[in-house]
């Protein structure tokens, strides 16, 4: 059906009008007309596309009423990490945080930062393209997100339309939260209801994103505040956190601008750390620290990151609500890596607005020092606002009936015998088919860095578990086709995929079955090194405490573990089910030349000849070591184009510059100088 252009031309015309009264009222807090000509714009809008349906855009404003409910929740990678923070929680905290910045710059010079208020809500990823709202994702592990688009254009504060001004492409990353008044007010409405009420806001608002049916998600007064960025495409960057949240709002985006606080230096910080703590109780939103951010992006680049987090931020939690309670039970629980907490069972009360009936007890350490016993009163609190803790016994109640709580001698999931090392504080398991760490060892096991079995993710291995078909990693190797069959949506071919997957891992190297093992404190380096060192894992199972401490980089607390480990009769059991399996795993070689041992390398920039990975390897073949990051102890700095703070951090210091060409032959010279 052909749509006159007069049609268009008013849709058009009534979005542009929308999207811009919606900047007015949403971002900059400076609407021009009433709610009610805000209303008649929109059902005009409605009815026009009521007419015509082909109107219609995903980023048309009547999208914010919802629409059509969702089958469930795509998987969506973000294009750079979305990285969590570490904590602080005092002074020295923050002091520490800011010397160890000024230890890493090499400099004494007072540290420009910005401090923001840590709202309690949920961090998402919007993504925008040539101005308009592409898709929207959350949080979750960091790398890979559920995409929630079409419940993020319900949100009023969302722009579906940058400014004009917006780059090219933009992804944002924001807090959705709901103001305190309207989270009441959803309760009173949910309780007149007979429905559940929400224990807090962000329970509220974390329920309210992960709707199936965005309609729903429309009902509810979820707000945002920007705070960063993934990717941008821009003719012009802002060089200073404070800039880009300017930037961020001019364009049309939500962000708390009057809520910051620019600090000239960690006392400043700290002055503003308490005016946010004084002005918590006074604030329409619930907020449960600061966070502290280097201001200056040049000094963000060069500080880098680490696995998990920036080292220029870091969030300072603020001090825990408590109330009082009485514990019932302790109950022990069994984690991944074998380790075995008590879980206090309490009399559920009311903390800063949640109902806690279960705390942490951490270990048996912290039970001694609190003596807390079974029956007693207590103080519980919830640390950083978040998970309950115990922090103190109420002695003065007692009444003779309390029960003391015993460390356990025997894994209360397998009865594999526990051990607990001299440096560590809980007792573990290590029980290589333990049913309480048996969906995560065979995660683990199966993970690309170890014995890499493509497609054995977590709904595969939730149905292996359900149906009964494996006990142990070994068990993998004893599938067959028919045992696939009887999976939900498994078809011939994917199930002859995951065998032939699984069949190629047989012949993994040794270091990728130690990684895959899940030994404590072995890690995808250490295992390649005790590989190389021993050769065989029947080598290593035999090798002595003396023969472990005398392999560079292993200490007691490894040659403990790997002790332990293959002193478990459970564990030798399912080693010879995979020798019996095929899986014959063998070490690699060692250095082929000693000519850069002791001598340490750092790669940069977009090489071209070789990627970073093979360039360390080629490093590590020649007993030399790869490094991360620059600093006195590099040798060596190899830097293809694009290069930034490490090339100019290496000039600084005198390091030995090679470009690709260099290093290749550097590397040939040595292998050459190593040949008979």
């Amino acid at each position: 059906m052909t749509i006159p252009k007069t049609s268009r031309a008013e849709h058009a015309e009534l979005c542009r009008q929308l999207h811009h009264h919606s900047h007015l009222y949403h971002s900059l807090d400076a609407p021009q007309i009433s709610d009610r000509e805000y209303d008649l714009l929109l059902q005009q809008l409605l009815r026009l596309e009521q007419s015509h349906p082909e109107l219609i855009t995903p980023n048309s404003p009547s999208q914010r009423i919802g629409s059509s409910p969702l089958p469930g929740f795509r998987q969506i990678a973000h294009n750079r990490p979305m990285l969590s923070l570490e904590n602080a929680f005092s002074a020295d905290d923050l002091r520490e945080f800011d010397a160890r910045l000024k230890r890493f710059l090499g400099s004494e010079e007072s540290i420009e930062y910005l401090c923001e208020m840590k709202l309690d809500g949920v961090a998402i990823e919007l993504v925008y393209q040539e101005g308009q709202l592409q898709h929207a994702s959350t949080r979750g592990d960091g790398l890979v997100g559920e995409e929630i688009t079409a419940n993020a254009r319900t949100i009023g504060t969302i722009p579906l339309q940058l400014q004009p001004e917006a780059p090219r492409r933009l992804e944002v990353r924001g807090e959705v939260y709901m103001e305190l008044a309207p989270f009441r007010k959803l309760n009173e409405q949910r309780r007149n209801e007979g429905e559940k009420t929400f224990a807090n806001p962000r329970n509220a608002t974390a329920g309210s994103l992960r709707q199936l049916d965005p309609r729903i998600t429309a009902t509810r007064p979820l707000t945002i505040s920007c705070y960063g960025l993934g990717e941008i495409d821009a003719d012009r960057m802002p060089d200073n956190q404070l800039e880009m949240l300017q930037m961020l709002s001019s364009w049309g985006l939500k962000v708390n601008l009057d809520r910051l606080a620019l600090a000239a230096d960690i006392d400043s910080v700290l002055e503003h750390y308490q005016q946010f703590l004084t002005a918590r109780d006074r604030l329409p939103f619930e907020i449960d620290g600061m966070v502290v951010k280097v201001n200056s992006f040049a000094l963000q680049q060069e500080l880098g990151e680490k696995s998990r987090t920036p080292r220029w931020a870091i969030a300072c939690k603020f001090p825990p609500r408590q109330e009082q309670t009485r514990l019932l039970d302790v109950q022990l629980q069994v984690g991944r890596t074998g380790a075995i907490t008590p879980v206090a069972h309490l009399e559920p009360v009311n903390v800063s607005g949640v109902t806690v009936s279960r705390a942490s007890l951490h270990n048996w350490d912290e039970i001694a020092r609190l003596d807390v016993r079974i029956g007693d009163s207590l103080i519980v609190e919830r640390a950083g606002d978040v998970i309950p803790d115990i922090v103190k016994v109420i002695t003065e109640k007692r009444d003779g009936s309390e029960k003391s709580i015993s460390e356990p001698t025997h894994c209360p999931a397998c009865g594999s015998t526990v051990s607990r090392g001299a440096d560590e504080v809980v007792p573990r398991c290590q029980g290589l088919a333990c049913p309480a760490r048996l969906k995560e060892s065979i995660k683990h096991f199966a993970a690309r860095g170890a014995m890499d079995i493509e497609g054995l993710g977590d709904r595969i291995i939730d149905q292996l578990l359900r149906l009964d078909l494996v006990h142990s990693v070994a068990d993998l190797y004893s599938l067959r086709k028919e045992d696939f069959f009887r999976f939900e949506r498994m078809g011939e071919v994917l199930a002859e995929k995951l065998l032939a997957a699984i069949a190629d891992s047989r012949n993994r190297p040794l270091e990728k079955l130690l990684f895959g093992l899940g030994i404590r404190h072995v890690g995808a380096h250490l295992a390649k090194v005790l590989s190389r060192r021993f050769g065989s894992l029947d080598n290593l199972r035999q090798a002595s405490r003396e023969a472990l401490l005398e392999t560079h980089e292993v200490g007691p607390q490894v040659a403990d573990s790997l002790q332990s480990f293959f002193a478990d009769e459970h564990n030798l059991a399912v080693l010879h089910q995979l020798e019996t399996a095929g899986v014959h795993a063998e070490g690699m070689d060692g250095p082929q030349g000693t000519e850069f041992a002791g001598k340490v390398f750092v790669f940069t920039g977009k090489l071209e000849r070789f990627s970073r990975s093979q360039g360390q390897e080629l490093v590590e073949q020649q007993g030399g070591r790869a490094s991360g990051s620059v600093s006195k102890k590099t040798d060596y700095l190899v830097a293809g184009p694009g290069a930034g703070s490490k090339l100019t951090k290496a000039e600084q210091l005198g390091i030995t510059i090679l470009d690709e060409e260099s290093f290749l032959q550097l590397l040939g010279s040595r292998t050459e100088e190593d040949e008979p």
